[in-house]
């Protein structure tokens, strides 16, 4: 098994849509603006540096921010945001529970 299909499989894992979301006590349910920069602007820069697509590459879609987007809608990116309080306490949240059904408003 390549890396590209082991990487897909990890992530499809990750994401069984029978097992309930646990709350999310820090912040918003959603991603936020700063957030959502933040993991494209990552995951374009990995593109740009010659990264594997997590998906297939759409005819109409060429730069790296434009894939990163596309990713980040397809909910395939194996990333975790760590919301932080001020007392120092902090909650992991992959980012499938920030993009997912339940949160689009």
């Amino acid at each position: 098994m390549d890396l590209l299909a082991g990487l897909k499989e990890w992530v499809a894992l990750g994401r069984s849509t029978d097992q309930p979301v646990p709350e999310i006590s820090i912040g918003p349910p959603k991603l936020t603006r700063f957030e959502k920069a933040r993991i494209i602007g990552a995951r374009s820069l990995q593109i740009a540096m010659g990264a594997p697509l997590l998906i297939e590459q759409p005819k109409n879609l060429v730069g790296a921010l434009d894939l990163a987007l596309a990713e980040l809608e397809a909910q395939v990116l194996p990333m975790t945001i760590r919301r932080t309080l001020p007392d120092g306490t902090y909650q992991d949240i992959p980012i499938t529970w920030l993009t997912g059904e339940s949160s689009k408003s």
